[in-house]
């Protein structure tokens, strides 16, 4: 099992989370690396929860199937829960934001490519279309009459 664990500072909002339903599913962005020959795939691969995928040669079924281009290895992985929103904390602290069953290859980097949604701490204001492409967030809360943002994020990829 890994997790994706994020920590950042949130200030004005809260329960940061991707897009990720099955009418707009997320699609979870890394690079991939075989733990049988440390081959490292040259592309990143995107895994959603929502798309299944068989195993050759038995019944299973993950979300993300992979062959090793090197040592010819089928690797799988499979996400089991929806994402947790990451909650605002002072100081910022590390949370979980999901967790994938990975068999025969490793996450090595995570992108943050797509859509996320944050809610407004005090004002409740629905934050939607926010993207992380220059690594940081920021907009303003009509409701609370306030700057809001998201910033310093660091994403790690863990054993669970």
């Amino acid at each position: 099992m890994y997790a994706l664990t994020l920590t950042a500072e949130l200030n004005g909002v809260t329960n940061l989370r991707p897009k990720d339903t099955e009418a707009s599913p997320f699609w979870y962005t890394f690079m991939v690396q075989c733990t049988s020959c440390r081959e490292t795939h040259s592309n990143a691969i995107s895994v959603s929860r929502f798309e299944v995928n068989e195993l050759s040669g038995s019944r299973g079924e993950a979300n993300f199937v992979w062959k090793c281009k090197n040592c010819k290895r089928e690797s799988s992985c499979s996400i089991k829960i929806a994402p947790k929103p990451y909650e605002q904390n002072e100081p910022p602290k590390q949370q979980t934001i999901i967790e994938f069953d990975c068999r025969g290859l490793e996450f090595t980097a995570f992108s943050p490519e797509g859509e996320w949604l944050a809610d407004g701490i005090d004002s409740g204001t629905k934050f939607e279309g926010i993207e992380f492409q220059d690594g940081e967030w920021f907009d303003y809360d009509e409701k609370a009459n306030d700057e809001v943002s998201i910033k310093d994020l660091k994403w790690d990829i863990k054993r669970a």
